[in-house]
């Protein structure tokens, strides 16, 4: 009961949550100088009664606090608005189209990070080498501070132009298709069982995946080694050694501790996974959100910039409550009141 009191109470947070982000794009989107349609459009040779009838079409022409109030009610009843750039075109209609691209990236970056970080740090972490750990803290400070568009580029550089093994950009490579199921192209491919269509979606997917992931798995490398290290030197790994315990099931034991934290910052790296998701689409011509919300940005899409951080902002809100109660799971120690 304590759980599910805390599951639900953290639920209900997500809301506020969502209200304020949403409420900060919306005033800066709204202090911007200049017409939104003219940039939407990318004119200014239009003539002033089609640029009043496009504005009252768009619900502009209303008060700031009516826009406001209007379009967080037609958003949770489903309707995300309709985009300024293509007309007619409903953004829950592109978000769906765009969503499963950011979700497979978001996956295998996360898969990426998780693997060499927490990998690195195990292994470091096991060393008795002073020199194997100050080489795993330094991996863990280097890949923090990377760039994702300088590293995209360098990677893109190495496999993609010089090397030849690897795509550079995009889903897929002309004539192969993939009928979509969850739209993420692996998956599909898998569950089809069309291996020259898997393989060819992993090939497009590396780089990716492996930018994001380098960038991220520097903190799992640090939190990994610095808990192990910390684990190891606690009492009851001296009582285990003192009982004759193999070293090999104490280290089992110590890592299973060790996972703990870095499951927690798991769920905290999910928004930093989000940003960089952003840079990595641009960097790769990655078709999803991210590349989306930069497109939108450019042109003042007020409608389609608010329904991406809206869906980010939920996102992130419900990442983090999944991670709490993984914590709970995996400490027994943990109870919720």
């Amino acid at each position: 009961m304590g759980l599910a009191r805390y599951v639900i109470v953290r639920a209900l947070l997500i809301i506020p949550t969502i209200l304020l982000l949403y409420t900060l794009v919306f005033i800066v989107l709204r202090v911007l100088p200049g017409n939104p349609v003219l940039a939407a459009l990318g004119t200014k040779n239009i003539p002033e009664e089609q640029l009043q009838a496009i504005m009252r079409e768009l619900g502009l022409d209303k008060p700031l606090y009516q826009q406001y109030i209007e379009y967080l009610v037609n958003f949770l009843r489903g309707d995300m608005g309709y985009s300024m750039v293509v007309r007619g075109r409903p953004i829950a209609s592109d978000i769906t189209d765009r969503f499963p691209a950011t979700l497979e990236l978001s996956i295998w970056a996360i898969i990426v990070s998780f693997v060499l970080g927490v990998g690195i740090g195990y292994v470091a972490g096991r060393s008795r080498s002073s020199i194997v750990k100050h080489l795993a803290r330094l991996y863990g400070s280097i890949t923090y501070v990377l760039f994702i568009p300088a590293l995209g580029l360098f990677l893109q550089l190495v496999f993609g132009l010089w090397l030849k093994v690897l795509p550079t950009g995009d889903r897929l490579s002309p004539g192969i298709y993939i009928k979509p199921i969850t739209g993420m192209y692996t998956f599909d491919a898998l569950i089809q069982g069309d291996l020259v269509a898997f393989i060819d979606a992993v090939k497009h997917i590396i780089l990716p995946a492996l930018t994001l992931g380098l960038v991220l798995s520097g903190p799992f490398t640090r939190l990994t080694l610095d808990n192990m290290e910390k684990v190891m030197e606690s009492k009851i790994v001296i009582a285990y050694r003192s009982r004759g315990i193999r070293e090999e099931a104490i280290t089992r034991h110590v890592f299973r501790h060790t996972l703990i934290p870095v499951v927690t910052y798991l769920g905290l790296q999910f928004a930093l996974l989000l940003g960089g998701a952003v840079l990595t689409e641009t960097t790769f011509n990655w078709p999803g959100l991210g590349t989306y919300l930069v497109d939108k940005i450019m042109y003042r899409d007020y409608t389609a910039i608010q329904a991406v951080i809206i869906i980010f902002a939920f996102l992130v809100g419900l990442i983090s409550l999944i991670t709490d109660v993984l914590y709970a799971l995996i400490d027994p120690r943990v109870r919720y009141q």
